[in-house]
């Protein structure tokens, strides 16, 4: 009996709440069209099916509301819109042509992890598998064979949706397409970046460093402007000034990230280089391996592995440092298709124009080498002391964003 009397109470309840509703419905009758729009707005907020089913009330409205033709094709666009939210669909390939549909998106810094200097397990024997991403990471649309895949991480792109994003001119497409299909690969707007590395901590640093040295943002920066804040950052740091072996460094890193020999460097790169300057300073070499993605721990076992011929773990100190050079591979426009090696590495290479400024300081450089040659280097050593140059060769610019010491 108790369960027939709590049966027949929610029947109650829910004709009750029945006639409650429907009274309000007709209320709702009786009120404006603009006013019954803001009650149901504020009684159903959030409800998708609700908001496509104004929107094809507003198209079914007779011409005599005055809807210009205008207004009806931005209620259909955002009722498309609606529609694709509340299924999970991304934006169509069709859709690309609308000028206003694609928004950059907005970055968010990175934070460090309580322990990310602890040291990192990455082995040697165990490759990891890594596969693109399948859908464009833009527009959630798979489109086969016309997505172009990030050499740094998973993500994949429709060249259209980069070039509505304001990523990717026109006169660039045809060189991103190819390029990303190559062994030297492209990076995305994500990985190009190494600003995007930084915290906001360390932004804020790097911004304040800026304005003490009256650097203008967004401008180009000469010679003569490189080395000078090079010169005001040591001094501010050390308190003493450059030797003259560290401002050679300095103009050496200048025609590293001047290759087209235009006498000045744009700003991104002399961005991108501040940046890894400064995690270099500021991050341990355990807090940078944490940085690199499955891609490139792959391509570091890939380069390690050919010179530890005898399977031990071990090779020389030299060959560490050769390694360093070959993480700038970078697009070679005459042969896209080629291999790059250690002398398509351009600036970087011993026998190119900007390693070339002082033939004394090259004597003393292979001198060195020779004299620490006999010291072995594991795969642990290997990773920690090449991690920031594999970093630095992300973006797709052809400046050498840090060149290595030797």
């Amino acid at each position: 009996m108790g369960v027939l009397m709590s049966r027949r109470q929610t029947v109650e309840r829910v004709q009750k709440v029945s006639l409650a509703v429907s009274a309000f419905k007709d209320g709702l009758r009786e009120r404006p069209s603009s006013k019954r729009k803001a009650e149901a707005w504020g009684g159903q907020q959030g409800t998708l099916e609700h908001v496509v089913q104004e929107e094809e009330e507003e198209e079914e409205r007779p011409e005599a509301a005055g809807p210009s033709q205008t207004q009806r094709e931005e209620s259909h666009a955002n009722r498309a819109a609606w529609e694709r939210l509340r299924d999970g669909r991304g934006v169509e390939p069709e859709e690309f042509d609308r000028a206003n549909r694609f928004t950059p998106p907005a970055f968010v810094r990175p934070t460090r992890e309580l322990h990310d200097d602890e040291p990192l397990d990455i082995s040697l024997e165990q490759q990891e598998q890594v596969s693109s991403d399948e859908m464009c990471e833009i527009c959630e649309v798979w489109t086969a064979e016309s997505l172009l895949p990030c050499r740094v991480c998973t993500r994949v792109y429709h060249d259209g949706c980069l070039h509505r994003m304001g990523f990717l001119h026109n006169n660039g497409t045809v060189e991103v397409t190819e390029t990303a299909h190559t062994e030297t690969g492209w990076s995305c707007y994500y990985c190009d970046n190494l600003n995007l590395l930084l915290t906001e901590e360390e932004m804020y640093s790097l911004m304040e460093t800026f304005q003490q040295c009256k650097i203008i943002p967004e401008t180009c920066l000469t010679q003569d402007n490189f080395l000078h804040y090079k010169h005001l950052v040591h001094k501010r740091h050390f308190e003493r000034p450059m030797s003259e072996e560290q401002e050679e460094r300095a103009a050496l890193q200048f025609s590293a990230l001047d290759p087209d020999k235009k006498g000045h460097i744009e700003w991104p790169d002399f961005l991108s280089h501040e940046s890894i300057v400064l995690l270099q300073k500021l991050r341990p070499q355990n807090s940078l391996l944490r940085l690199l993605t499955a891609k490139e721990r792959e391509r570091a076992r890939a380069t390690f592995l050919p010179l530890n011929q005898d399977g031990q773990g071990l090779i020389s100190e030299g060959e560490c440092r050769r390694a360093q050079h070959t993480w700038f591979r970078k697009h070679q426009k005459e042969d896209p298709s080629c291999n790059v090696s250690i002398s398509h590495v351009g600036p970087m290479s011993e026998s190119s124009p900007a390693s070339s400024g002082s033939s004394q300081s090259q004597e003393k450089t292979l001198l060195s080498t020779e004299q620490e040659s006999s010291r072995l280097v594991d795969w642990p050593t290997f990773l920690k002391e090449n991690v920031i140059y594999i970093l630095a060769a992300r973006p797709n610019s052809a400046a050498i964003h840090l060149k290595p010491l030797a």
